[in-house]
């Protein structure tokens, strides 16, 4: 269609419909995503063989809209599903084929809770060319001057001020016609995240599972691999594939997994099940800028919950090496995030994660009650953003360690705390104790004790294990309203 008004050749629009039903509501988002994308592939495509277009090309993204006039008689005890008060509602719609089941559901919710339509059609919003092109392999987008035009004359680029976090930042984020939004992103915030994950990852975003585990070292991989393949060969566990870096697929639990020659910057690896229920592993490496990256992206698959299972210093003389720490509370020295999360912002506990992980501590080393204390402790962990800080005058940082009741100290676990309670994503945190700086017992080669290393061999399965636990519990549980503030998305 050609609007010579305003000097733009854009898809054909049917306009918005109404929809009671939650799956022909995501059937028509994917319909209207599927024009709008293969639209601009195919112009793209042209451009990139004839010439420049000769009238600027336009597709919008779909959009999904609720209208309210009335408080209702809504549930309360519900943390998503709803919206806080009457208004006009929307939110952008990318990829509705990756996430139909998590629209479907929410949609679904949103249906019931007031009991009225759902409005479906495009949105105001520009799709960018980068994104829509990124699903088909044979296409790719140069860089500013790669191609025999500028780019930006003729096709929508992204926008640094609609990949944002105004709406989880609780910014006051509206549309451009006054709309509240339904969902914490937007869909450039979303497409963003994808291309980031894949190059960051190595894997497809069709393949992150609904429960994420962090680490910090290769070690934990390895044992991940391994309890893939025992899973594949159990027919009776539940999970049906296992996949790679470089989106290597194995359901054999004998074949071979090939390793690229380039590793990406953040390893990670999916033991999937049915509907999305499997388990994620990333490391992340060190440091809290990776931890903060890879939050940031993983956040818009909207997980039911990621730990952080990694390593770290013991900051008690009692402690030995190999024993674990189950934070409760979190000093936040790593400053990545500053400016999106005071650092005065408490970072609670949630007691369903923290539950789970003790459990699982128990279940998989066979210590019970007042016997766990033996081999874990439970308190405050400090995240750090200095590797390198023994190495500086002791008394600054050993004093707010003191005074904070610090039992441990890591780089990574404050910040996917945080990260996981600003994006509404559940949090915990279970470390194995691999130095004690403060107590002779620094990072050195051949320390490791035959304790250490047993107990590091059960440390990913027990944080399989609570993620197991987790995963049998009502998403009501998990998403509960201690994550949520005083106006919130209806979408989880």
């Amino acid at each position: 269609m050609i609007d010579a008004r305003l000097g733009l050749e854009t898809p054909d629009d049917p306009g918005f419909e109404a929809f009671s039903d939650a799956v022909a509501a995501v059937a028509r988002l994917q319909e209207l995503y599927k024009t709008a994308s293969r639209f601009l592939c195919e112009k793209f495509s042209a451009a990139m063989g004839d010439g420049p277009p000769e009238i600027r090309v336009r597709a919008y993204y779909p959009e999904v809209r609720l209208t309210t006039k009335s408080y209702g008689s809504v549930d309360t005890r519900l943390s998503f599903g709803h919206v806080v008060e009457p208004g006009r509602y929307a939110t952008t719609i990318t990829r509705p084929d990756l996430f139909a089941h998590y629209l479907t559901q929410q949609l679904e919710l949103l249906i019931q809770n007031h009991n009225m339509p759902v409005q479906v059609g495009y949105s105001l919003t520009p799709m960018p060319v980068h994104f829509a092109v990124a699903n088909d392999a044979a296409i790719t987008v140069p860089q500013e001057g790669g191609a025999e035009f500028t780019l930006r004359d003729f096709f929508d680029v992204p926008e640094l001020q609609t990949t944002n976090d105004d709406i989880v930042n609780g910014h006051g984020f509206t549309y451009e016609d006054g709309a509240h939004p339904l969902a914490p992103f937007t869909a450039q915030r979303v497409d963003y995240s994808l291309a980031r994950l894949a190059h960051y990852t190595a894997t497809a975003p069709e393949h992150f599972q609904n429960h994420v585990l962090f680490t910090n070292y290769q070690f934990y991989v390895e044992e991940f691999e391994a309890y893939a393949r025992k899973m594949l060969a159990d027919p009776n566990s539940g999970y049906t594939s296992f996949v790679g870096t470089g989106n290597v697929e194995i359901t054999d639990p004998d074949a071979p997994l090939e390793v690229p020659a380039k590793l990406p910057q953040m390893p990670t690896f999916h033991l999937k099940r049915e509907g999305g229920a499997g388990i994620t592993l990333v490391n992340i490496g060190v440091g809290p800028s990776n931890a903060k990256t890879a939050t940031d992206h993983i956040a818009v698959l909207r997980p039911h919950a990621w730990l952080m299972v990694g390593h770290c210093a013991g900051l008690r003389n009692t402690q030995r090496l190999g024993d674990f720490v189950l934070a409760h509370g979190y000093l936040r020295e790593d400053h990545v995030l500053d400016d999106d999360l005071p650092v005065w912002m408490p970072i609670p506990a949630l007691a369903e994660i923290q539950v789970a992980l003790e459990e699982a501590v128990a279940d998989v080393t066979e210590y019970n009650g007042y016997d766990l204390k033996r081999i874990m402790r439970t308190g405050t962990v400090a995240t750090i953003d200095n590797r390198n800080w023994e190495l500086r005058d002791h008394s600054g940082p050993v004093q707010r360690l003191s005074q904070s009741r610090a039992i441990a100290l890591d780089m990574e676990s404050a910040t996917i705390a945080a990260n996981g309670f600003r994006f509404r994503v559940p949090y915990g945190t279970l470390l194995c104790v691999s130095d004690k700086p403060l107590h002779g017992e620094l990072k050195l080669p051949g320390m490791a004790s035959e304790f250490y290393k047993t107990q590091v061999a059960q440390h990913l399965l027990i944080g399989i294990r609570a993620m197991e636990k987790l995963r049998e519990m009502p998403l009501e549980r998990i998403h509960s309203r201690k994550l949520r503030s005083f106006e919130e998305t209806a979408f989880l």
